[in-house]
Order: C-alpha cells, then sequence, then structure tokens
C-alpha cells in the first residue's frame, strides 16, 4: 500500500477518499478553539516580526457553512449520526447558541463522526486537546462512539515541564487525550507501553534459587499467606508454608504497565527533532500510541497533520499512513520532514492529492471561498517555486505588498531579500511599478512577480526595464521577474546560490525505518 499525503479539509478527504472500515488507528491534534493565530517559526532569521508566517488559525465564528452543518447533523440528513449525536447537538445549541463554541463543536463533530465511520470494528481512536474544551468533546466522543456499540478506555494526561506563564491560577502544564475504541475487540499492546522497574523495586529481589535466578516471595490472592507486606518476606515462610507462598521472579518482569498519566518531555529549544511548527507534539508522544494501539502493516491515519509527527513516527515504526492537513505550509513541510530523513526516494512511496498539478486545480485553489483558505494560493505559489527556501508573510492586512521573501547573502556578512507578490486575478503594468516601488521602498535585491494568467507585452517590457541585480557570489538577476503558474506547472524553479535557508533540517535517520526512539520514564 502507499502511503497518501491528502492537501484539503479533512471532511471532504474522507468522505471522498477513504472508504469504510479501513483505518487501524487514528490520532488527531486538531485546534482546541483557543482563539489564536499560530505562527511558524522559521531558523533564526531577521527580526522577529519577519522570523514568523501563520501556520493555521484557531478561531471560530458562527456563520453560513456553520449553520448548514449543524442543520446537517440535527436533521441526519444523510443518516449517518447516532440518536445521541443529534440530540447532543440540538442541546449545545439550545445552551450554547449560535457562537464560536457551537460552530467548532459541529465542525469537530462532523469530523469525529467521519473518522468513526472509517475506523475498522477493531480500531482505535486517541483525539488530543486540552482544557479549553476538552469536556465538551468527551461528550461528542461519547454520543458517536458509544452510541455506536463502541467504548471509552482512557483519559490521558499528558504530563510536561516548562516553566509557568501566570501568577493569577497553577502553572497550566498538562494536555488530555480521549482513547476509544470502535468496539471490544481491539488492538492493545499493553507490552510496548510498559516502563523499566525502578531500582527500589529491582532491590526487593534478594532471593536466589539453585540456578541463581533472583526471585521474591508472594502471598497475594492466597487464602492464609502469612505475607501480607515486604516486610513479612523471608525464606522461612517457603520451607514452613510451601502451598501459601509463590515465587515472583524477576526475570519474568517485562515492566510496569504505563498509568494513564505520561511524563513525556516537550520539544525544547534546541531539541534535535525542533522544526519551529506550532503546537509540534514530540515523537516519543505519538510512538507509544501508535506502539499500543496497531501492529506492523496497520494503517494509520492523522486528519489534522500539522507538520507530521505521527506519519514520520509512522514510517519508522512499519505501519502504512494516510496524513491530512488543510495548509500547505504542513504538506510541503512534511515532504521536506520526509526526504530529510529518509532520503528523496521516500518520495516515491507516497502519493500525493490535492496539490494543484494543472491549471484547472490551480484556479480552483485560487478560487475558493473558505477564509481559512485565503492565503492558501499564495503559499503553495511561493513554497513551490522557491523549493521550500522562501519565507511566507502572512499578516492580514499588514504585508505592505509583500507576500513572501526569500533571504540570499550578498557578502560574507550582509544579506538581502528577493519579495514575492502573488496574483490569481487580472494583472496590468501598474502592478508591476508598484512593486518596483516596494523593492527600492525595502531595500531588496529583486522581486519575483507570480501570476495565475498570462503577463501582455507591456508587462514584460515594464519588467525588463527595472534592470538586473548582481553581487559578487552569483550571476546576475532579474530585478523583476515574472513568472506564470503554468511555468510553475510545467516544473520552473528559483535557483539562486547562497539562499539562507529558513526551516531547520530534520534529524536524518540512521538505521531505516525501525529505528528506536530513546523515552525517558519516571517513577514518582
Amino acid at each position: 500500500m502507499m502511503n497518501k499525503l491528502f492537501y484539503g479539509d479533512n471532511i471532504e478527504v474522507m468522505r471522498k477518499h477513504i472508504p469504510d472500515n479501513s483505518i487501524d488507528l487514528c490520532y488527531i491534534d486538531p485546534p482546541f478553539n483557543s482563539k489564536r493565530d499560530y505562527n511558524q517559526i522559521y531558523n533564526n532569521i531577521g527580526t522577529e516580526d519577519k522570523a514568523q508566517a501563520m501556520a493555521f488559525v484557531d478561531t471560530w465564528e458562527w456563520n453560513i457553512l456553520a449553520e448548514k452543518e449543524y442543520e446537517e447533523i440535527c436533521l441526519n440528513q444523510n443518516g449517518v449520526f447516532t440518536l445521541q449525536t443529534s440530540d447532543l447537538i440540538i442541546g449545545l445549541g439550545k445552551i450554547l447558541g449560535r457562537g464560536s463554541l457551537l460552530s467548532y463543536l459541529v465542525s469537530m463533530t462532523l469530523r469525529i463522526n467521519e473518522i468513526h465511520r472509517v475506523l475498522k470494528p477493531t480500531g482505535s481512536f486517541y483525539l488530543h486537546c486540552d482544557p479549553t474544551v476538552g469536556h465538551y468533546l468527551k461528550i461528542v466522543l461519547d454520543a458517536v462512539f458509544c452510541g455506536a456499540g463502541g467504548d471509552f478506555r482512557n483519559e490521558i494526561a499528558w504530563c510536561y515541564r516548562s516553566r509557568p506563564q501566570s501568577r493569577k491560577h497553577f502553572g497550566r502544564k498538562h494536555d488530555v487525550i480521549f482513547f476509544y475504541t470502535k468496539s471490544d475487540k481491539y488492538t492493545f499492546n499493553w507490552q510496548d507501553t510498559v516502563r523499566p522497574l525502578s531500582d527500589a523495586t529491582i532491590k526487593k529481589y534478594k532471593l536466589r534459587d539453585e540456578d541463581g535466578r533472583l526471585y521474591r516471595l508472594q502471598g497475594r490472592g492466597i487464602t492464609g499467606s502469612p505475607i501480607r507486606s515486604a516486610k513479612d518476606v523471608e525464606q522461612k515462610w517457603e520451607i514452613t508454608n510451601p502451598e501459601l507462598v509463590i515465587r515472583d521472579y524477576l526475570d519474568e518482569k517485562i515492566g510496569v504497565v504505563s498509568e494513564d498519566w505520561w511524563q513525556i518531555d516537550i520539544i525544547n529549544q534546541s531539541a534535535k527533532e525542533r522544526l519551529g511548527y506550532p503546537t509540534q507534539k514530540p515523537e516519543a508522544l505519538l510512538e507509544r500510541i501508535i506502539k499500543a494501539s496497531s501492529n506492523e502493516g496497520d494503517t494509520v491515519l492523522d486528519a489534522f497533520c500539522g507538520c507530521g509527527t505521527t506519519v514520520a513516527v509512522a514510517e519508522r515504526l512499519g505501519r502504512n499512513w494516510i496524513g491530512i492537513d488543510i495548509t500547505y505550509q504542513s504538506i510541503s513541510l512534511i515532504l521536506k520532514r520526509l526526504s530529510e530523513t529518509y532520503g528523496e526516494e521516500i518520495k516515491s512511496k507516497i502519493t500525493t492529492d490535492g496539490i494543484p498539478s494543472d491549471m484547472e486545480s490551480a484556479r480552483a485553489l485560487a478560487n475558493k471561498q473558505d477564509d481559512r483558505l485565503r492565503k492558501e494560493f499564495e503559499k503553495w505559489a511561493i513554497i513551490t517555486y522557491s523549493n521550500n527556501k522562501a519565507m511566507l508573510n502572512d499578516k492580514k492586512g499588514k504585508d505592505r505588498g509583500i507576500d513572501g521573501y526569500l533571504r540570499i547573502l550578498q557578502s560574507k556578512d550582509q544579506s538581502r531579500d528577493i519579495l514575492f507578490s502573488v496574483k490569481s486575478g487580472k494583472v496590468g503594468t501598474a502592478m508591476l511599478r508598484d512593486l518596483r516601488g516596494v523593492v527600492e521602498r525595502e531595500g531588496a535585491a529583486a522581486a519575483i512577480f507570480i501570476t495565475l494568467y498570462p503577463p501582455t507585452k507591456d508587462m514584460l517590457k515594464e519588467a525588463a526595464s527595472a534592470g538586473t541585480y548582481v553581487n559578487e557570489f552569483m550571476q546576475s538577476i532579474e530585478k523583476i521577474k515574472i513568472v506564470t503558474v503554468k511555468a510553475i506547472l510545467d516544473g520552473e524553479r528559483l535557483n539562486v546560490p547562497l539562499a539562507v535557508n529558513p526551516l531547520k533540517k530534520a534529524e536524518k535517520s540512521s538505521t531505516g525505518n525501525h529505528e528506536q526512539l530513546g523515552i525517558e520514564y519516571r517513577e514518582n
């Protein structure tokens, strides 16, 4: 099976491309309705103002789309929702009213319901959230999963350490992960999640048998056993009352079964796996989930795959995987992460869907009406043409005529920017004159004008009149270069030497897909 990476809205992707009962494990780390904008942090380049770009918006509002989705669930228009699910959303509508929170919960309910559909009868689902809306999501999960014969298994607390940021409340240092299964028959490899015995526990194994094996005596579960506590364990009980004691051998102990709280460090500023993507989760967290609830060859789905931690760990552990994300930043970052970890040949084992491949699909992306996709055409054009080396400028209303920029070295100690401007509508010479003014205002080296529609002859003359830029490191480049979307689709790419890479490289795998990741365990 080819691994699959989808660029698009996950509800549409799941409905069109993922069959019923086909997924063994699904993990999602969706937006939490935090009412925040999350920025991708670039690789220590420039000022703070220019070193980041919006990755996704976690703000919801009640609009026509929300109303349509609300009616779909309440009226059960396609007969795919449990009675509990429809009644729940109707009730929440009465309690919460038409607003941001209800819009978020309606959106999540649709997606949770689709995830339930695509899971195999033996499938498992992990939903990652925080206390902001976790209590609401729990009852949505109960309605979808338990209402259809599934069950709740665990509320897992992922605990992490970092400096508290508030003096108005206790430091919020845990996330919540809800674990549900579609039925009572499901994969749970408990032995793959155990943590080592502590030194204090190991020291309790003081006795040796005739073969030299370490053991201790236990009387648990034996009526009348004299052994009730650790201080009662002496070898004389085995001699005088052998039927009332049992031998507990150290070499038969696999370890301690994981509890429902996990102490796993967050990704700190200097961590090798840190990519600069907001809300990036540690590989150790996903390794535990994937090992526990899937086997080699199973299929793992992440419908909000972000920077691709789930798919990267699934790849390393020998699982098949499907990733979906609505932003091109995520899709390009995942492909970059996998190719840097496993080599460019990994791309031959991945099928992609939703990335523009012809003019029709490029125009479709440019004409998306959903506000969440407002900048996606620009992102795709800039990231693709620059070979993932450009930085995005995604400040609403404050882009100063700049949609992105690529930094190049002008000398050993100085750098300058190549600016990007992307247009999906009608274009003319006035736009190029304005862009020349932006280049001069910003002190930039040059600018790339990307257009969905072909330029006119006057536009080509205007661009040529701007002249060229050259420095000691490179051949001259046009100060104003026009690039059509068709040329990008045909494979044209910006190739300038000494471009500064804005993204941190992923760590290269040294031993192939099944390299094990070290996880630090702590016992209290």
